[in-house]
């Protein structure tokens, strides 16, 4: 028995390769200020107050900014944003989307970032982080944040409460 050879193989080869091993989230720079809607999005999944478009906007097209995104094939599935000033860098903002979280991506995420801002010359990174927020202070300590302060009544809640941020630095030397 002869088996027939679709003229299409080589688009059959690479669709399985892409089912089979495209879907695995991988972290990319993210430069595009094109995608500022998709990062007003996510950025409202995860907080009382989300930025708005031109603010993400905005900040990707300042040459201190240091953005990676998380993704699967073309979907956006979290990101980080950093502002660096000589040889210190804040962490802004970081997200996941809710499907994504939960899964270690966060660490990887965080992990790359942190590589990319150590070879930009960055030795200190700075954060503020709710209190409350105990999966993200366990992924600080995990890369080895330190509480160095606190901000009471920082940050808006939802019912009109404030929450205290906990202000964190990491050595990246």
């Amino acid at each position: 028995m002869t088996r027939t050879v679709s003229p299409f193989w080589p688009l059959d080869w690479w669709s399985a390769w892409w089912d089979a091993w495209g879907s695995v989230p991988y972290v990319a720079p993210l430069r595009d200020a094109g995608q500022a809607a998709d990062l007003e999005k996510l950025h409202a999944t995860a907080f009382a107050r989300p930025w708005a478009a031109h603010e993400f906007e905005r900040m990707l097209c300042e040459r201190s900014t240091e953005a990676h995104a998380l993704r699967r094939g073309n979907a956006l599935l979290g990101f980080v944003l950093s502002r660096k000033a000589m040889d210190e860098a804040e962490i802004l903002t970081i997200v996941l989307a809710p499907s994504a979280r939960g899964g270690g991506h966060s660490r990887r995420l965080l992990s790359e970032h942190l590589t990319s801002l150590a070879f930009a010359g960055i030795r200190t990174v700075h954060l503020e982080v709710d209190e409350g927020n105990t999966p993200a202070l366990k992924l600080y300590a995990r890369h080895g944040f330190l509480k160095v302060g606190e901000r009471k009544g920082y940050y808006p809640l939802p019912d009109g409460s404030r929450a205290t941020a906990l202000t964190m630095s990491a050595s990246l030397s």
